[in-house]
Order: C-alpha cells, then structure tokens, then sequence
C-alpha cells in the first residue's frame, strides 16, 4: 500500500516537473504551444491530479482514481502520436483549425491563457532537446506514467490472486 502511495505521489510530481518545463520552454525559449501541445498540457494536468488524487484516497477508490490517471495517460498518448505524426509529416499541419479555436475557449486557456492558450503551430521544427523532439519527450512521460498507474492498477488484482489480504 505504501509503495503504492509513493508510485502515484512520483506519477504526479514528475506531471507537475513536465508542466514546469512546458512553461519553462515556452516563457523563457519562446516556443510557443500548438493545440496538441496544449492538449498534452491537459492530459499531463489530469494524470498529476488524478494520481494526487489516488494517493490521498483510501484503497478502495485508489484503483478508480489510478485508472483515470492511466486514462489520461492513454489519452496524452494518443495526442503524442499524433504530434510525433504530424512533424514527420509537415504537410499535415494543425495550424489554425477550429480545434485550436475550440481550445481557446475553454475556461482554463481564459483564465490562465500563459499556459492553456495555444498560439503556435504543430509542424514548428524546434531544435531537439537531447535527441528528441517535444512531443517525443511527452511520449515517454506518457508511457512511464501509464505504465506506473497501471502497476497501481493491478497491484490489488494480483495480490488478491494469490489470495492475500491487505
């Protein structure tokens, strides 16, 4: 149960050290955030609360809140890919779509539009950050933090296969 704790509080402070370098590149590089780079933002936001949220939660609810992490890392996998697939592809540009229209609308980019407003484009080639690109960085934060909730996940499964009790 602790290690478990102590697996979502590390799911969660990593999401909040992803969101700072976001802020960080996009404040002092002036690398300004594409729609999918802002909905990576939303997804890595989920992951960190749900997972904040699993680790304060009795046992029980741990599980519900751990799979909605994970569902949020799926998510931010998903959006990932897509990214990674339209810088492979330059002609396939998100640039000013009503996706990006419909992002900019929504309460939290007019409440803190710094860092929900998305303002650049998809197919921008910013220089690699040691090797990779972004959004391939995000896709490896994705995969560590579903891979950690999914531990989560199925922690209780398998030790109530084996018919221990916690």
């Amino acid at each position: 149960m602790r290690s478990s704790k102590f697996v979502l509080l590390a799911v969660a402070a990593s999401c909040l050290a992803v969101l700072a370098a976001a802020m960080y590149l996009q404040l002092v590089k002036d690398m300004l955030p594409c729609p999918l780079c802002v909905l990576q933002r939303y997804a890595f936001l989920g992951i960190g609360l749900f997972a904040l949220l699993a680790a304060l939660l009795p046992e029980r609810a741990r599980r519900v809140t751990a799979g909605l992490s994970f569902a949020s890392a799926l998510a931010g996998i998903g959006v990932a890919g897509k990214h990674l697939y339209v810088l492979a592809n330059p002609q396939l540009s998100c640039g000013i779509d009503p996706l990006e229209t419909g992002l900019n609308k929504i309460f939290l980019s007019v409440w803190w539009p710094d860092f929900f407003r998305a303002d650049g484009l998809c197919d921008t080639p910013y220089e690699p950050i040691l090797g990779l690109s972004i959004p391939g960085w995000a896709m490896v934060w994705f995969l560590i933090c579903a891979i950690a909730t999914a531990s989560v996940m199925l922690q209780r499964k398998r030790s109530s296969m084996f018919g221990e009790r916690r």
